[in-house]
């Protein structure tokens, strides 16, 4: 398949911004898959749109101030356009580091900008010394291996006293103070995450109380959002795509539950394609049954893909051309997806982390 046949056109205001004043004011638009049908109804309906006996499976990790400002030590200031004297200065010394996977407990994987300018043996400086990152390795567009160091304290500490909130780039503002509680689901848990799992930024305590009045079970499992899921598709075809890794871990406890409802015929439902990628890398080898376990998986699903384990799906809205969008097609059918998103542009949904979502049935 080519990367074209997941595009579509979408006015830049529906783009969410900021999130909603209450997050289970949302909207959702509930796809049936069998008959070809939409329905625009109320996130706070979604007890009554599912049946008891349901599982809901939702990611419990969490986000952490990932975005890191700061200087390359020893660089200089140069001006762009030297015979432009309006040209704006551009501070080659200044760096953005966003970290991505954990390695040990120093040691990390991170995406750096402006990336060609930093090399291997470079070290990065964040609040005036606090932290310093030593490049030890090299990578593709913009990746690079880092040594952490804390002046005092627990590198942790540091990153969570520097960071920011990493707010994906087509939210076109600085991060604020309230982002830190808004980027996050109410049930993250397991600190990890550079990307929130955002299908379950709508759940309130209210909706999860009402899901369990109404017989609907939960179960939790983890995965932390990484380059994996965000990576840009660059190849042509489709299916050429390499994913990068990300961990995840599903509980004995996830694992049993998951399994007897799949045994009970029960519908199991994932909140978030990051709980549909976990599920199915836990069931691949082993005919469909979830097994309990950590590890790492670079599942990319696409068009033809053979689910096991889920039999609905909630999630927002994706950008176009990316591996979500590919995934929530392999799901539904790329033609469907496509017209329930115009559908979804027609109604003025809102798009992508901040925005609307969809229940896939």
């Amino acid at each position: 398949m080519r990367l074209q046949e997941f595009d579509y056109p979408l006015p830049s205001e529906l783009i969410a911004q900021r999130p909603l004043p209450e997050r289970d004011a949302s909207r959702l638009l509930v796809l049936d898959r069998a008959a070809g049908a939409f329905q625009d109804r109320a996130f706070r309906e979604l007890p009554q749109v599912l049946s008891p006996g349901d599982l809901l499976v939702f990611n419990n990790t969490k986000v952490f101030p990932a975005r890191l400002l700061g200087r390359r030590r020893g660089a200089t200031a140069q001006r762009i356009g030297k015979r432009n004297p309006a040209a704006r200065e551009y501070l080659t010394a200044e760096v953005e580091l966003l970290l991505t996977r954990q390695e040990s407990e120093d040691v990390w994987q991170g995406l750096v900008h402006p990336g060609r300018k930093v090399r291997t043996g470079e070290v990065l400086i964040f609040g005036g010394g606090e932290l310093e990152a030593e490049v030890i390795g090299r990578g593709e567009y913009g990746v690079r291996r880092i040594r952490l160091r804390a002046r005092e304290g627990s590198i942790d500490a540091a990153i969570d006293r520097l960071g920011h909130v990493p707010l994906p780039p087509y939210i076109r503002r600085p991060d604020e103070p309230d982002d830190r509680e808004t980027y996050q689901t109410v049930y993250a848990k397991v600190r990890g995450a550079v990307a929130a799992p955002t299908a379950g930024f709508h759940f309130t305590e209210r909706v999860l109380r009402a899901l369990a009045a109404r017989g609907i079970e939960t179960c939790e499992i983890t995965l932390h959002v990484g380059l994996g899921t965000f990576q840009p598709v660059r190849t042509e075809h489709v299916e050429e795509h390499r994913m990068e890794a990300e961990r995840f871990e599903v509980s004995e406890s996830a694992a049993a539950t998951t399994n007897r409802a799949l045994e009970d015929g029960r519908r199991v439902i994932a909140v978030g394609t990051t709980s549909v990628r976990t599920l199915e890398s836990a069931a691949r080898e082993h005919s469909g049954r979830v097994v309990a376990g950590r590890g790492d998986t670079n599942l990319f699903i696409f068009p033809g893909f053979q689910f096991q384990v889920v039999r609905a799906l909630l999630t927002n809205f994706h950008l176009p051309k990316s591996t979500l969008l590919m995934l929530v097609s392999a799901f539904a059918g790329r033609e469907l997806i496509l017209r329930a998103y115009q559908h979804a542009i027609a109604e003025r949904y809102r798009f992508y982390s901040y925005g609307d979502c969809m229940l896939t049935v």
